[in-house]
């Protein structure tokens, strides 16, 4: 690698200087919610809610730093990628708190945590859902196929994927889904699709961390445990065929999980 010049790692640090600001202004602000939260339980999952949009903010930041290390000094800088894979780790627990972790759960047995958040909109919640999933995707980008965070964001995914799923209130909008009449039609269909393309893909993601990386037993109960709900959601939209065909992949993948541990080729 070429030696980076002093010239080059002044003109970064002047650069950034502004965007260290904008983190530190941002962390007073997380600190001033979370006081607020500690003193009024009023709320508190709207404040939650702008906890996590404060940690995407954060984790943006900071990815503007790293493309600005790359473009001055034609390296990644790893320190601040991580910085903004721990802010979006924070902006997952904070939606956590809300709606809880749990993978594959009826609706009626969170109603009462997604209530919390009821005067939020769907299009403002799908909106969320979005930005917090596109800059995931833009962390992993930008660590590059080879990262050792590879795997790691195999659980990142799959934990956004279920506070995306859970955060949803799933009685109203499947009935929108199947109201063309209603205003939210649009923000149904669009936010269900990409709930179903979300737990599919984090079914596979955790397969594939089974077969290729840990061989662990709780990496391929993760992945069954994500087509359940991708089969329960099928369900829920009427989608019956579908939701047949994800559980004969579960039970497959479940044979495949006790043969490997039979074998003594798990962990």
């Amino acid at each position: 690698m070429a030696k980076i010049s002093n010239e080059a790692r002044e003109m970064y640090d002047k650069k950034i200087k502004p965007y260290l600001d904008e983190i530190n202004a941002s962390s007073e602000k997380e600190k001033s919610i979370l006081d607020l939260v500690a003193k009024d339980s009023t709320g508190v999952g709207y404040k939650k809610l702008l906890l996590c949009d404060e940690m995407i903010y954060q984790a943006s930041i900071y990815m503007i730093m790293n493309s600005l290390c790359l473009q001055i000094m034609k390296v990644k800088n790893n320190d601040v990628l991580n910085d903004a894979r721990k802010a979006l780790y924070k902006a997952i627990i904070y939606l956590e708190e809300i709606v809880t972790n749990i993978v594959n759960v009826p609706f009626s047995e969170i109603e009462d945590k997604v209530a919390e958040i009821k005067n939020t909109p769907l299009e403002k919640r799908y909106y969320q859902i979005r930005k917090l999933g596109l800059a995931i995707r833009m962390l992993v980008d930008a660590f590059g196929d080879n990262s050792k965070w590879r795997w790691s964001f195999v659980e990142l995914e799959g934990r956004f994927a279920v506070v995306a799923k859970n955060m949803i209130d799933m009685k109203q909008t499947s009935k929108d889904y199947f109201d063309p009449n209603s205003p939210d039609y649009d923000n149904a269909v669009y936010c269900m699709r990409l709930l179903k393309s979300l737990l599919a893909k984090s079914a596979a993601d955790y397969r594939d961390r089974y077969e290729l990386s840990t061989r662990r037993i709780d990496d391929m109960r993760m992945g069954i445990n994500f087509n359940l709900a991708l089969r329960r959601l099928c369900i829920t939209l009427g989608m019956t065929e579908e939701a047949e065909e994800v559980k004969k992949k579960a039970l497959v993948w479940n044979a495949k999980m006790e043969s490997d541990q039979k074998a003594g080729l798990s962990k």
